[in-house]
C-alpha cells in the first residue's frame, strides 16, 4: 500500500475487534510518530499507549461517553511537553506538530490494517488526571486503535474546486 492508498482507505472506526494489537506493528506505528517533522526539530511531545481495560473505561467518561474508547484495544494520548511556543505565522507549535505525528501514525496504522479515530471530543482535565498527566502539558488528541469490526462506507467529500484556489484566495 502506499501513501495515497493508505489516505483514501483510511474511515474513523468505532468498532474494534477483541483482538491484540501486535508488538510490532505498535512500535512501527510509534516509530512513525518520532520520525515525524516538527517546528525546529524540537519534538516537544509524548505519547501515552494505554492498554488497561480499567484505564481505557475511564477514558470513555473523559471522551464524552463515546462507548468505542474503551472497546479498541489501544488508546494512545498525544501530549505535548512545550505549549507556549508560538510559530512566526501565529500558530501554536504544538498543535501543528501533534497533528503532524498523530497523521503520521494513523497512516502508518491504516498499511498495517488497523482501524483508528482522532479523538477530539474529550475533557483534557478529566483525561490529565486519569494518567497522571502534569497539569503544564496539554493533550490535544487522542486517538483508538486496534483491528477495526466494521467497514464504514466513503464520507462524502467536497469538489476539488471548492477547496483549492491557485495565485490569490478566492
Amino acid at each position: 500500500m502506499d501513501v495515497f492508498e493508505a489516505i483514501t482507505e483510511r474511515k474513523s472506526i468505532r468498532k474494534y475487534k477483541n483482538t491484540a494489537v501486535e508488538g510490532n506493528k505498535l512500535e512501527k506505528i510509534l516509530e512513525s510518530a518520532r520520525l515525524a517533522p516538527s517546528a525546529a526539530n524540537r519534538q516537544e511531545w509524548k505519547f501515552l499507549v494505554v492498554k488497561d481495560q480499567d484505564t481505557r473505561d475511564k477514558l470513555v467518561e473523559a471522551a464524552n461517553g463515546q462507548k468505542f474508547v474503551g472497546q479498541a484495544p489501544i488508546t494512545i494520548v498525544v501530549c505535548s511537553t512545550e505549549s507556549e511556543r508560538v510559530m512566526p505565522c501565529g500558530q501554536h507549535a504544538y498543535t501543528v506538530d501533534l497533528s503532524i505525528a498523530v497523521s503520521f501514525m494513523i497512516l502508518e496504522a491504516t498499511e498495517l490494517g488497523l482501524g483508528t479515530c482522532w479523538l477530539g471530543a474529550f475533557d483534557e482535565g478529566k483525561v490529565k488526571e486519569i494518567l497522571s498527566i502534569p497539569e503544564d502539558i496539554r493533550v490535544p488528541a487522542m486517538f483508538t486503535l486496534g483491528y477495526a469490526d466494521e467497514k464504514p462506507a466513503p464520507r462524502p467529500r467536497k469538489d476539488m474546486d471548492d477547496v483549492v484556489c491557485y495565485e490569490k484566495y478566492q
